[in-house]
């Protein structure tokens, strides 16, 4: 690492500065050293360095590393090593010089502007987001005017040369300060930074180079998508302006509910209410899945609460063609109302079972008969 000065010395400032102090000996050193007021041999070397130590000082995490472990605690954390090639960029020393002294930006204005994202809702069934839907979605947007494509200007027309800016979109004011005078870059008053501007705006988009359409778009939706799920339909956004590509429009997915099954991930959930009969003997079922029903097997002694599994016969998954599985939560249904013999069958019936323990938990569910219909 090539020598460096102690930042604080740089700025002329002790250890323990305030940040008014920091920023205040930052303003008095940037003005008596930038190179377009200074125009020493060493102005721009002292420039940058008065830059790296501020940049490093004002960032309370840096400014704690630098005091603790100096300029070695800043070796890849992003504070010294910034040098002179980073100003203009996001927190480079033209953000901070703006904020200071006003606007100093040269960029121009004219340039390909990328058009906005659109974002809107949709709700799916959930039948159409397990097995996958074909889609066609009602959007409004703004679109290159078919006119005059673009341009802006009449047919036979074109945008002529702004000539308050003679075509830089800029204009330099100077202001007198505290500081001295100061020349303020600043966006074309005439043009608005365009550079250029319409004489003979086109009588269709009346010199937006756009025009507002509602459109359908069809768009796929595959097997397996969840809720809150994101589509992009890239370049279907709204029109970029002055040559520049569309934006992307973004489908949030939201999915209703079904009659009777419930999702979790890619299995589908399902209640299966069964006699007790049912639950004692087992007995073949159908039971309904996506694109249809199955047979489930129900074996014998199935206590309430107990869960039988379907491989394959969920939902499949959104990037491969797996499947999940049929999740089937048996519910033995106790009857709310038994003719006087059907109430003595039960009894004689539990009557001839074996007293359940607390370690036979395939008995309390028949307990629990004997115990309803005996009181």
């Amino acid at each position: 690492m090539p020598d460096k000065h102690d930042y604080y010395e740089v700025l002329g400032i002790p250890s323990n500065a305030s940040e008014e102090e920091l920023k205040k000996a930052f303003r008095r050193q940037a003005l008596e050293y930038h190179p377009d007021r200074n125009k020493d041999a060493n102005a721009e070397k002292k420039f940058k360095e008065i830059n790296e130590a501020y940049q490093v000082l004002n960032n309370p995490e840096k400014r704690t590393v630098y005091d603790r472990f100096g300029h070695d605690g800043l070796t890849g954390n992003g504070g010294s090593d910034q040098g002179f090639e980073g100003f203009g960029n996001s927190g480079g020393f033209g953000d901070i010089f703006e904020s200071f002294f006003g606007g100093f930006s040269s960029k121009a204005q004219s340039g390909p502007r990328k058009g906005a994202d659109v974002q809107i809702s949709q709700t799916i069934s959930f039948e159409a987001a397990a097995l996958g839907v074909q889609k066609t979605l009602n959007i409004k947007r703004n679109e290159i005017c078919t006119e005059c494509k673009g341009s802006r200007a009449a047919v036979g027309s074109s945008p002529q040369r702004c000539g308050t800016c003679h075509g830089n979109g800029q204009v330099r004011r100077s202001q007198q300060s505290l500081f001295g005078q100061f020349v303020q870059v600043v966006s074309c008053p005439t043009c608005h930074g365009e550079g250029e501007v319409i004489t003979n705006p086109c009588d269709i988009c009346h010199g937006s180079g756009q025009q507002y359409h509602t459109r359908n778009l069809e768009v796929a939706i595959p097997p397996g998508i969840e809720h809150g799920s994101q589509i992009r339909l890239s370049g279907e956004g709204q029109a970029g302006e002055r040559g520049g590509s569309a934006g992307d429009l973004y489908v949030i997915l939201s999915i209703g509910s079904h009659k009777f099954f419930k999702r979790n991930g890619y299995d589908l959930l399902y209640e299966l209410p069964i006699n007790f009969t049912q639950a004692a003997l087992g007995d073949s079922m159908e039971v309904p899945v996506l694109n249809g029903s199955i047979e489930l097997e129900i074996p014998a002694g199935t206590q309430s609460g107990a869960i039988l599994r379907a491989k394959g016969k969920g939902i499949q998954h959104l990037r491969n063609s797996r499947y999940g599985d049929l999740l089937v939560t048996i519910r033995v249904v106790t009857p709310r109302s038994l003719t006087d013999e059907q109430k003595q069958l039960l009894k004689d019936f539990g009557d001839g079972l074996p007293h359940p323990t607390q370690d036979s938990k395939d008995s309390t569910f028949f307990d629990r008969i004997k115990e309803t219909f005996s009181s």
